[in-house]
């Protein structure tokens, strides 16, 4: 039986820097990587530590989910490692963003993000592993940021209770919270023919890094990790602090 890493948003940022790193977690005989640009896909098989099997699916679409299951029942791996960090958000008033925009938000960060989980764990053995990209911004409601953030405390309350049900199984759950990480995730959600309501970082990470405390947080059996002083301060804080004073600071943070 074939042992494969599968591993979405895997074009660019996060994503890649995960299959790079693949062999941090295990050795595999293939990675199925998932994303929309058939061209990224294909140049990781110069650089990835395993074979990789490019998977040019759009995740927002039922048919690249029926297509997964198919390759599932077709080929019948066995799956050791799920990625999902495909995704993307918005930097806008929900009213102002196109109402297609954001249900299209809701159905790949959280719909595909479910979808892939519930296909994939009947084929992870004992001492599997799944990795959901959540964020800092699944602490709090973040006006300007509304349904990005909703869709991330979707991700990390899932990925926390998917741990404890999946535990008895041998399999691991663990929700990775980045704080802003320097990747192409911005060029989708800042227009650039306007003016930006995001004005101020207060840190910017590298996905290197990222990626790097995720891999010794798995070791660890972590189901939450965080990089970053600013972004532990942050999870700190917010459970500390009222949401309407975690909002009113943000607000006031970036002038809204």
């Amino acid at each position: 039986m074939k042992r494969i890493a599968v591993i979405t948003g895997a074009s660019s940022g996060i994503g890649r820097q995960f299959v790079l790193t693949a062999d941090r977690f295990s050795r595999f005989d293939e990675i199925w990587a998932i994303a929309r640009r058939a061209e990224r896909l294909e140049q990781l098989r110069e650089t990835a530590p395993f074979p990789v099997r490019p998977l040019p699916l759009d995740l927002s679409q039922k048919s690249s989910l029926d297509a997964y299951a198919a390759l599932l029942e077709e080929e019948k791996p066995e799956v050791a490692l799920l990625v999902n960090a495909s995704g993307y958000g918005k930097f806008r008033a929900v009213m102002d963003t196109p109402l297609e925009v954001n249900l299209d938000m809701v159905d790949v960060n959280c719909k595909a993000l479910m979808a892939l989980c519930q296909l994939t764990v009947p084929r992870m053995p004992s001492g599997g592993q799944i990795i959901n990209m959540a964020s800092v911004a699944a602490y709090q409601p973040i006006p300007y940021i509304n349904v990005y953030a909703a869709t991330k405390s979707l991700v990390l309350s899932y990925s926390r209770a998917l741990d404890r049900e999946l535990r008895g199984r041998g399999i691991r759950v663990t929700a990775v919270c980045p704080f802003c990480t320097d990747t192409e995730f911005f060029d989708r959600a800042v227009d650039p023919d306007k003016e930006p309501v995001v004005k101020k970082y207060i840190a910017m990470y590298r996905p290197e890094d990222i990626v790097s405390r995720a891999w010794r947080d798995v070791k660890k059996g972590r189901d939450m990790s965080k990089y970053g002083f600013i972004a532990r301060a942050q999870g700190s804080m917010v459970k500390l602090l009222a949401h309407r004073i975690v909002m009113n600071i943000w607000m006031n943070q970036q002038k809204l």
